[in-house]
């Protein structure tokens, strides 16, 4: 399973979600988790990136909704505990199966 982890250095919230995802990763061998940096809106248009942090999971947003425009911008996630900035672990484990 391939996982890449969309981000801009602007958003600090995608480190939460990469130490989550390396967490699933230690678990899962069959993981590699790669990240992409989004740097400029034209990029963030062609990669149809909604926002900081982005979660493709072989090449699918799970948490993604396709109106959403492409931003260079922080990105939320409803969580059981609320909105936050990275989906939960627990989400996490939920989207890859």
């Amino acid at each position: 399973m391939n996982i890449t982890l969309q981000y801009f250095d602007g958003c600090p919230n995608w480190m939460t979600a990469d130490e989550r995802l390396q967490l699933l990763a230690t678990d899962h061998p069959d993981i590699v988790v790669r990240c992409q940096v989004v740097d400029t809106i034209e990029a963030a248009e062609r990669a149809g990136f909604p926002g900081s942090p982005t979660i493709l999971i072989d090449g699918i947003d799970p948490f993604g909704d396709a109106s959403a425009p492409a931003a260079l911008a922080c990105r939320m996630y409803m969580t059981d505990d609320g909105p936050a900035g990275a989906p939960s672990l627990a989400q996490l484990r939920n989207a890859i199966g």
